[in-house]
């Protein structure tokens, strides 16, 4: 049989009934459907799939099982390098990590690595196999780990199983960071995957406080000196929204992105009447910027019953940096993209709500530092969008909290902290950090990759200190 260079398409719920629920848009391979995707693996001597993968899973591997339908040895080959793989099939950019190395990507399309990883965690999951708790030494070192996201989890999950006793210290009220307020249910279930994930690391032995705040509760001195910490990582992400500094951002009616999508999903909007979350979509709904935040900012809009949702990006399709799968779903749910288009001005009304906002064409001139095309306004070309809210999601900074209360800890001049690329070590002894609070906003599985590395850092760091 010839080999197909097309993936095996993804069932999805349809574009018209999804735009006005929260359940889950891509539906998973079926057992069959998962076997024939392994099966368009060439099994190259040389796996290139692998380079493009932060957390290093060994790809074949794990697709080889699939094709002799050892799902159960997938999964544990996947959770050898990944503590989240029902995420990562989710959420992670494969396009741009593992598919985009692989071979059959030349002259057609990759192998759906993501859609095969999510496949095989799912149905582990559904089976709720027991996990088994790690036996502790008496003597086992303690590690504190701030922020319970992607960095945080990984880096604990790594931990636990080489035998530190671990406590995750969390701000919010539920654990998770971005994974539980940042991404749509519709993208990511709480319940069915983020909440399971981490119960299975719950149940390795790591510890979670939750309503914990770094910096304010305690500070990384006081982990260490007072707790009994033999080291600290430090995960906690990008939470703080930037915005443009246009006039008429404080009128009522604008948010960022971060708070919209935390009171949707943390406050269960998406489940009004059964929570009276204090959220309010009107009618046209404008979301500033180009990202997969951007792309789930205005898909939220429309679920919670907006009637016309604009994206409004200052360049061209093509440097759109969301994925290209949440660009179409975007358009298939009606989304309407205002492209080269850059707002100077939010309009209010005498009650001080949003009544529009004022924009400006751009065009592409020379490239820059970035290496895209920079966008340059047309002189003359101002209009008005008519809307009454606008949700700004042009990216995220560090909060300071916690480089301001820890003396020692070097930062840079945008707030994030300093921390070797390799071994995520910072500027203090015992103290590291990984992820969106060094790197600035990224990925999911970008600061799963640091967490890891944090990881074998930390059991190397300790040991020596042992010796």
């Amino acid at each position: 049989m010839a080999l197909s260079l097309k993936k095996h398409e993804m069932p999805v719920q349809d574009p018209k009934v999804r735009a006005h629920n929260f359940d889950e848009v891509a539906l998973g391979y079926d057992e069959e459907t998962a076997v024939a995707e392994a099966e368009r693996c060439l099994h190259c001597k040389i796996p290139q799939c692998r380079k493009g993968c932060p957390v290093s899973v060994d790809i074949p591997e794990f697709i080889g099982k699939i094709k002799e339908r050892d799902f159960d040895g997938a999964i544990e080959k996947i959770k050898e390098a990944n503590a989240l793989p029902a995420v990562c099939g989710r959420v992670c950019p494969q396009e741009n990590q593992c598919e985009k190395y692989c071979v059959l990507a030349k002259k057609g399309e990759s192998v759906g690595i993501g859609r095969l990883e999510r496949f095989v965690a799912d149905r582990y999951m559904a089976k709720n196999e027991e996990v088994k708790p790690i036996e502790f030494a008496e003597d086992a070192q303690k590690v504190a780990v701030l922020g319970s996201g992607p960095s945080g989890l990984s880096c604990a999950g790594d931990l636990a199983k080489m035998g530190y006793k671990v406590t995750v210290f969390e701000a919010l009220h539920k654990a998770g960071g971005v994974l539980s307020y940042g991404i749509p249910e519709f993208r990511l279930p709480k319940d069915k995957v983020v909440k399971k994930e981490i119960e299975n690391i719950e149940k390795l032995g790591v510890k979670f406080e939750l309503d914990a705040v770094a910096g304010r509760l305690f500070t990384v001195d006081e982990l260490m000196e007072e707790e009994g910490f033999d080291a600290v990582f430090i995960g906690t992400g990008a939470g703080l929204p930037r915005f443009q500094g246009i006039p008429g951002e404080g009128l009522n009616g604008v948010y960022s992105a971060n708070e919209f999508l935390t009171r949707c999903n943390l406050m269960k909007a998406y489940k009004f009447p059964e929570y009276a979350t204090p959220i309010k979509v009107g009618k046209n709904v404008a979301v500033i910027g180009g990202g997969n935040v951007a792309m789930d900012a205005a898909r939220t809009a429309l679920r919670l019953g907006a009637e016309h949702v604009y994206i409004v990006y200052r360049r061209s399709e093509a440097e759109l940096p969301a994925r290209k799968e949440e660009v179409e779903h975007a358009k298939e749910e009606g989304i309407d993209f205002k492209l080269l288009n850059n707002p100077v001005e939010i309009l209010g009304n005498e009650e001080g709500w949003v009544s529009g906002m004022k924009c400006i064409r751009m065009e592409l001139g020379e490239p820059d530092e970035s290496g895209r095309r920079r966008p340059v306004p047309v002189e003359g070309s101002e209009f008005e969008l008519a809307v009454d809210t606008v949700i700004v999601s042009i990216g995220t900074g560090p909060n300071p909290i916690i480089a301001h209360t820890t003396p020692g800890l070097a930062t840079t001049k945008r707030g994030n902290i300093e921390a070797d690329e390799e071994s995520c070590a910072t500027s203090k002894p015992g103290v590291f950090a990984g992820g969106d609070i060094v790197t600035g906003a990224a990925t999911v599985i970008l600061a799963m990759g640091a967490g890891r590395k944090a990881a074998a850092a930390i059991d190397e760091y300790l040991k020596s200190k042992k010796k």
